[in-house]
């Protein structure tokens, strides 16, 4: 419990932290804009023919009486539709991350200096980076593909998919995007997916806490755009809690001996 207020801290401290250096802030915006256009166009597409899509792949309920083929296939959309939103929710911040890379970058280093008083880099060109984020990007995005296949059987369950499925989406959503938002510090620390994804799942309390309520705010496209900024900056703090770096001790002040 103590990690899941410590991971939303760290949501609600870079948000402060962006909220402070508006130039930052500014420039974190401009990817999120131009991701929420092609974010509208997908959801817009499945509203139009999720419902055809669920009719094509349950020709089995073509025989049935009225009013269950109906109400089943409502139901199956329904589900389709809400599990087709959080795994947008990763594709929204993984593209944005990717369109941003350079900004995100910047204001990631500039959390670093401004806590620790020093920038891990990479030491890879930019086309390098953009070519290992949209790697690892994808492989996190079907890692969650594979997550919502099972939730979404899990939908047929009685009560169960309408109650609980929901729920567990959200945390496995949060858990993802804290993954995909803290790769912007790591892999300047030359820090690998698989390790990433180990010192998320032995700080699950953690992630869940930063992750899980932007994977609710992130539902609105409008909300994620003005949240991506401080979404980064605080899980480049997160980082470096996860990776036990401190702040440097304060100088002595005049007169005092330096501690050692």
């Amino acid at each position: 419990m103590r990690d899941l207020g410590a991971g939303f801290g760290y949501l609600m401290k870079g948000q402060r932290w962006v909220s402070q250096h508006g130039k930052q802030f500014g420039m974190g915006l401009l990817p999120g804009l131009i991701t929420l256009v092609l974010y509208a166009a997908a959801l817009i597409c499945l509203a139009v023919w999720g419902d055809d899509f669920i009719t094509w792949a349950t020709p089995f309920a073509d025989d049935w009486t009225s009013p269950w083929a109906g109400l089943f296939r409502g139901f199956l959309t329904a589900v389709l539709f809400a599990l087709v939103l959080l795994l947008a929710v990763l594709a929204f911040t993984a593209v944005t991350l990717l369109i941003g890379q350079p900004f995100y970058e910047s204001l990631s280093e500039k959390v670093d200096l401004a806590e620790g008083g020093h920038a891990p880099e990479s030491g890879l060109p930019l086309w390098r980076e953009l070519w290992v984020s949209a790697r690892d990007s994808l492989r996190v995005l079907v890692r969650a593909a594979l997550w919502g296949v099972l939730l979404f059987a899990l939908g047929f369950v009685p009560f169960v998919g309408q109650s609980v499925v929901p729920v567990i989406g959200f945390f496995v959503t949060g858990f993802f995007l804290t993954e995909e938002l803290a790769a912007v510090a790591l892999q300047r620390r030359g820090v690998e997916l698989r390790e990433r994804l180990a010192l998320l799942r032995s700080r699950r309390g953690l992630a869940w806490g930063f992750g899980t309520p932007l994977a609710v705010a992130f539902l609105v496209p409008v909300v994620a755009v003005f949240l991506m900024p401080g979404a980064v900056a605080g899980a480049t703090l997160m980082a470096r809690d996860l990776l036990a770096e401190t702040p440097p001790e304060p100088a002595p002040e005049s007169g005092e001996p330096a501690t050692h």
